[in-house]
């Protein structure tokens, strides 16, 4: 009769077990919510506001580039390519994911606007009289800074706004003219790079 005892005790044992373990896991709706695993080494290095680089891995690091044109009536067109990086929609969750987040843009190292997209008007007010700095950062949605080998994940393009002369038209080829390049040091992305990566 003992032998009859022993397989009931070890499948009551299973079954406890079994059940024991499907009760203790986590739900559904607490792994929709759980973090994920991080992503990136935050380094030492952070950006003029303070904000901490996040080093991305070498496989799929993103890259960005910025192209900044005189737009009609006014302002600048600036236009973004990335590579490895998408845009996250506003209102993210404030955490990193990888290849993700958002571009911050630049004016002679002065913050003016927050890209969640790959176009943006630049407002001519922004851009006075000279020759200006535009540059375009990649960050994660949690505000780190997207960085590879220590370095930002940026590109830069020189433009120059001029007045018009005496005696032209004041519309917009001749009020002013636009000279963009990629950062010679400074950053990963610049036109010429990525347009030699495809």
């Amino acid at each position: 009769m003992t032998w009859t005892r022993r397989p009931f005790a070890a499948l009551a044992l299973c079954v406890l077990l079994l059940a024991g373990s499907a009760g203790c896991g986590s739900g559904g709706a607490q792994e929709a919510d759980a973090s994920p695993s991080p992503v990136g080494r935050i380094l030492e290095d952070r950006d003029p506001e303070g904000r901490p680089y996040r080093e991305a891995g070498q496989g799929s690091a993103p890259d960005i580039g910025i192209e900044v044109q005189p737009g009609g009536g006014g302002g600048w067109d600036v236009r973004l390519t990335v590579q490895n990086f998408r845009f996250s929609p506003a209102g993210a969750a404030a955490r990193a994911v990888a290849g993700r987040g958002l571009a911050r843009l630049f004016v002679d190292g002065r913050p003016v606007a927050r890209l969640r997209a790959p176009a943006h008007r630049l407002d001519a007010r922004l851009v006075p009289r000279g020759t200006h700095r535009v540059t375009a950062r990649l960050y994660a949605d949690d505000g780190t800074v997207w960085a590879v080998d220590g370095k930002p994940v940026e590109s830069t393009a020189d433009i120059t706004a001029s007045e018009p002369g005496p005696g032209t038209t004041p519309d917009a080829a001749s009020r002013r003219k636009a000279r963009t390049q990629g950062a010679d040091g400074g950053g990963r992305g610049s036109p010429a790079r990525l347009q030699g990566a495809s």
